[in-house]
């Protein structure tokens, strides 16, 4: 079945295909347009126009429309139809960036990906606080509207504990076409199909950074995790796991903690190490407060970078977020499909 918009053009429909009839249409008119067989401000056929001619229900052709109007191909003039709206579909690729918390480091990310990308294509953020509805109504309401989407999973369960996803989440995932998606900063393998990932390894990465610093460490005489067990935007498990195994390897005497007390009792030696940024405020007062030398009497390693870190000389365990914002960009841009340990890195200050 066709449908013949101009003198040089059809729109196909190949009753045979397992594609989707709307992604037909859309691909016709792509093709068209990257043909030069359809112009900027060309008429193109009604719905009811094209559902008459080409045998399709209406609701395929609107559906199709619906995505063409999204991605900014066609527009719509009131009474009198639908029109094409730009010439070129590759001016500009569209791109549906999810993150999960509006954190410094989530955020140093989200720049270094728009700054690599650039002017070659638009970003739109959404932030869903690790709540699952939150993301599965995001995707719902932008499936087929962006050209590659880009997604940091992280969630809360019901006791406030960090989870990767649950079957709604890998479900609504799913419905993206894998061509189209990055998972970034965390990656659930169960995901089928060949996407592109740029991850973080919880458990291996602060193994193999703490063992980069293991000959500093080894000077102090306990070593304190202050792992968040419940938080809004919880934290992997997967870091105490880490955190744990590399204490017993090197027989490091060792505790958890879940947040910095007030009137910590803090013992000349001790090293913490912090993830949230409060706590790691509180325990530098407490530092203070006590007259304690930070990086003799009492180590700090804190983890991810800030810039605010680096000015404090606070040794950190750190995922590298340039390079992973700027990969994010470089695999859309090239269109790649490959699972990447983003680099986590060990970097000592005046703190240790």
């Amino acid at each position: 079945m066709s449908y013949t918009m101009a003198e040089t053009f059809e729109i196909h429909i190949n009753e045979n295909s397992r594609v989707p009839k709307y992604k037909q249409i859309v691909d016709s008119i792509l093709n068209g347009i990257d043909a030069g067989e359809i112009k900027i401000g060309e008429k193109i056929p009604s719905i009811n126009e094209l559902s008459e001619s080409c045998f399709l229900s209406r609701d395929t052709v609107e559906k199709a429309y619906k995505e063409l109007r999204k991605r900014q191909i066609i527009e719509s003039v009131k009474g009198k139809g639908y029109y094409i709206s730009r010439i070129n579909k590759n001016d500009s690729i569209n791109i549906f960036f999810l993150i999960n918390k509006p954190s410094t480091y989530k955020m140093m990310i989200y720049d270094y990906f728009v700054n690599a990308i650039g002017s070659k294509g638009n970003v739109e953020m959404y932030i869903y606080h690790c709540d699952e509805t939150l993301f599965i109504n995001a995707l719902k309401k932008n499936l087929g509207g962006f050209d590659y989407y880009v997604i940091m999973p992280h969630f809360r369960d019901g006791q406030s504990k960090h989870t990767s996803s649950t079957s709604e989440v890998i479900e609504i995932i799913e419905k993206i076409p894998k061509n189209k998606l990055l998972m970034l900063d965390n990656t659930k393998p169960n995901i089928s199909g060949e996407y592109g990932s740029i991850f973080q390894d919880f458990e291996h990465d602060i193994y193999n950074a703490l063992k980069e610093g293991l000959d500093k460490i080894k000077n102090y005489g306990k070593i304190i995790l202050v792992y968040p067990d419940k938080d809004i935007h919880p934290y992997p498990f997967r870091i105490v796991r880490g955190f744990e195994n590399f204490c017993r390897d090197f027989k490091l005497d060792y505790e958890i903690l879940d947040e910095i007390y007030p009137d910590m009792e803090l013992q000349d030696r001790d090293i913490f190490i912090t993830i949230r940024e409060r706590d790691l405020v509180n325990l530098v007062k407490q530092i203070r407060q006590k007259n304690l030398k930070l990086g003799e009497d009492i180590g700090i390693i804190s983890y991810n970078e800030t810039p605010l870190k680096e000015l404090l000389g606070i040794t950190v365990i750190t995922t590298d977020f340039k390079a992973m914002g700027e990969s994010a960009a470089y695999m859309i841009l090239k269109n790649k499909k490959e699972s990447v340990n983003n680099v986590f890195k060990f970097i000592q200050r005046d703190s240790l």
